[in-house]
């Protein structure tokens, strides 16, 4: 017997610097609202949100594009003053999330945990602390990156000073802990909004979602289903009307060789061509089979059979170590010879995909692996093993 998992700590004084934050931004009673003030906190909220968009995500997580080791500085130092910590610790994390996107093992997800805590409550868990190094080897072996990791806070204390000095208090609160707390919750809301509410183009085997006003406020990461689909793409908006202002700001610097070799889609993927991945047709076929119940096809099976299935289930317990081919043989032979009214059809099946997913040229290979799933779950129900998970 395996012991309980433990449960889940919570680093509660790492939390506190997060609420003062929040607090002080009501601050501004006292310092005042100015037209600059209000100009400044836009300037740095574009300037921050373009670090977290083109540094942290499109660069440290996902590599889509090259650029020098002096360039990943700046960027990881732009994107570390918005003081969502190391550039390696939300890269390892991002990648996590992707390996396991709405999954069981999920960093992040809203599916799995509550909107709360795929917003923010993850940040503060103690399994999440400290910056998992397996995860990001190509960027471990900078010592500047390295440095920057350990030291997270550097940044933006300096940008706050240096805000201090040039605009004073009400420049501090209003420019610099405003937009502070603006991309703190429009970055985490890619994390939770953006699985949950919005449009599906493509079958990503998870809740991704474009959602274009998100795209808006975070420069293109808004098109998240977009980028779960090809998650090598240095632009996320692949239509046309699709804004995509990191994708823009990073033409521009592509354009003066601040940066290269930017990665985009091809055509077919962006058209629904590109075949899925086995691991999203497992996925989706999971999620397809569990809305349809195993125990009352069983059952209607059972009731229809039952001095037949008492034989074939003695002879099948005699063979189920050797032989498990041959049951399952046995198995879709019974299913094609007696007609079972509680087993969806492979037409229902597929009525029900186009329901629950994006058009995707895999769908016949999702219905196929669905009907594989569910003759297996009945297989079980009959000889009362219990299932084993699915893969989440």
């Amino acid at each position: 017997m395996q012991p309980a998992p433990r449960a889940e700590r919570y680093l509660f004084a790492t939390s506190i610097p997060f609420v003062l934050a929040h607090l002080a931004c009501f601050a501004a009673i006292w310092t005042g609202v100015s037209v600059a003030d209000l100009m400044l906190c836009a300037g740095l909220y574009a300037a921050r949100m373009f670090g977290v968009t083109g540094g942290y995500h499109r660069y440290f997580s996902h590599k889509t594009y090259k650029t020098s080791r002096v360039f990943a500085f700046v960027l990881a130092f732009l994107a570390q003053s918005s003081a969502q910590r190391g550039a390696l610790w939300w890269a390892g994390t991002h990648r996590h999330h992707h390996r396991y996107s709405d999954g069981a093992e999920d960093v992040h997800s809203p599916v799995r945990r509550s909107f709360f805590y795929s917003h923010v409550g993850w940040i503060f868990s103690e399994k999440f602390d400290k910056t998992d190094l397996s995860l990001v080897p190509d960027l471990a072996k900078y010592p500047e990156l390295v440095w920057l990791d350990r030291n997270p806070y550097v940044p933006p204390f300096l940008t706050g000073l240096v805000v201090w000095l040039l605009a004073g208090w009400s420049g501090l609160v209003v420019g610099f802990l405003w937009s502070t707390v603006l991309c703190w919750h429009a970055t985490f809301a890619i994390n939770s909004l953006a699985h949950v509410h919005g449009s599906q183009r493509y079958v990503t085997g998870d809740q991704s979602r474009n959602n274009w006003w998100l795209a808006l406020l975070t420069f293109g990461e808004g098109w998240h289903n977009n980028h779960h689909h090809y998650q090598g793409s240095v632009k996320q908006g692949f239509r046309w009307y699709e804004i995509d202002i990191s994708y823009y700001v990073l033409r521009g610097f592509a354009a003066v060789g601040l940066v290269w070799d930017l990665r985009l889609p091809s055509a077919r993927a962006i058209e629904y061509g590109q075949k899925l991945p086995k691991a999203v047709v497992e996925k989706a076929a999971g999620q397809l089979a569990a809305s349809f119940p195993v125990a009352p096809i069983a059952a209607d099976l059972r009731a229809r059979l039952q001095h037949d299935l008492a034989e074939m289930m003695e002879r099948w317990h005699r063979q189920l170590d050797e032989k498990v081919e041959t049951i399952r043989h046995d198995l879709d032979e019974l299913f094609h010879a007696i007609h079972i009214p509680a087993m969806p059809t492979v037409a229902e099946l597929r009525d029900k995909a186009s329901g629950m997913f994006a058009h995707s040229p895999c769908m016949n290979d999702i219905v196929e692996r669905t009907r594989q799933i569910l003759l297996e779950g009945v297989r079980d129900e009959l000889l009362g093993r219990r299932p084993v998970a699915a893969a989440a």
